[in-house]
């Protein structure tokens, strides 16, 4: 069901029992199957294909050509950029072992996590079964085969870290200016992460390969 608030292109194709909330905008030729749910104030932009029972958060950009399918659950403020892929079969097979037609209804379903705030590049592939932690940002043309730490910056195929990346999307600098390493190491004498662009600044956590945030935006900055 579309909220009265939602509003679809009339050559998109959505299925009687999805629901799209409030503010939320389906582009043209876009396909979105049964059992989706898609929060408030999205975007669903032309030619996007969004998978059954696919689970969209509030304020999620899907771009131009995405294709999100189904076991993949996207979190708030998540965008995901033009022609990326997430992917429904770690496994994927047309035949069973014994050579008869593989039918999609008897393949398990794997788990894809896009968790808040982070972005996937444009013409990135997500393989079933990972998890993107919050605030974290995967290169355009990247191909992510193993789960991606919170604010992390990663590209490539296969997708590895190349530094840090702040809420608001800036990379982070480390206290002499140059750009974190992507291990900055226990030991490390400059393990403050600062953004250049909002001024929050974070910590590294050697524990949990991710960051803590120590202070906010700068005052009259982004939150």
């Amino acid at each position: 069901m579309i909220d009265v608030g939602a509003a679809a292109d009339p050559s998109a194709s959505v299925a009687p029992d999805a629901v799209a909330g409030a503010g939320t905008t389906i582009g043209p030729r876009a396909r979105i199957e049964g059992g989706v749910r898609i929060g408030t104030d999205g975007m669903v932009g032309p030619d996007a294909f969004i998978d059954e029972g696919v689970a969209i958060g509030d304020r999620v950009q899907v771009h131009h050509g995405a294709l999100i399918y189904r076991g993949s659950v996207v979190g708030n403020g998540v965008l995901i950029g033009p022609a990326a892929i997430l992917t429904t079969d770690a496994y994927p097979r047309a035949v069973t072992a014994s050579g008869g037609a593989s039918q999609l209804a008897d393949r398990p379903v794997t788990t894809t996590t896009l968790a808040d705030g982070c972005s996937i590049g444009a013409g990135a592939i997500v393989i079933a079964g990972v998890t993107i932690g919050s605030w974290a940002t995967v290169g355009a043309g990247a191909v992510v085969t193993r789960d991606v730490p919170s604010h992390a910056l990663v590209v490539g195929s296969p997708a590895h870290r190349i530094g840090w990346v702040c809420a608001c999307g800036a990379r982070l600098l480390d206290s002499k200016g140059e750009p974190m390493a992507a291990e900055p190491g226990r030991y490390a004498a400059h393990q403050e992460l600062i953004c250049p662009a909002c001024g929050r600044t974070y910590a590294y956590v050697v524990d949990g390969e991710t960051l803590e945030e120590r202070s906010g935006p700068r005052e009259a900055t982004p939150a």
